[in-house]
C-alpha cells in the first residue's frame, strides 16, 4: 500500500485505512509511539496501560507548559 501526506494545519499528516487500524487495534484514542531507524518510519501502537497513563501525563505536562506556544503554532 502506498500512501501520501496530506497537509494538516503547519503539519503533514499520514491517513491510515480503517481495516489497518481494526488489525491493529488501533482508535483515536490508542497512543502510538513513533520511532525511526534512521531510514524508516516505525509507528506502533502502545497497548500497555501503565505506559499508556505514563504517556499521557507527559502529554499532559507539555501541553499545560507551553499551552500558549501551542495554539500560536495550530493558528
Amino acid at each position: 500500500m502506498l500512501k501520501n501526506l496530506v497537509p494538516h494545519g503547519n503539519s503533514a499528516a499520514l491517513i491510515i485505512d480503517k481495516p489497518i487500524l481494526e488489525i491493529l487495534k488501533v482508535d483515536m484514542n490508542t497512543p502510538l509511539e513513533i520511532t525511526t531507524d534512521g531510514e524508516n518510519l516505525i509507528i506502533s501502537p502502545v497497548h500497555d496501560k501503565d505506559r499508556d497513563k505514563k504517556f499521557r501525563a507527559a502529554l499532559g505536562k507539555v501541553n499545560k507548559k507551553h499551552e500558549k506556544t501551542l495554539k500560536k503554532l495550530a493558528e
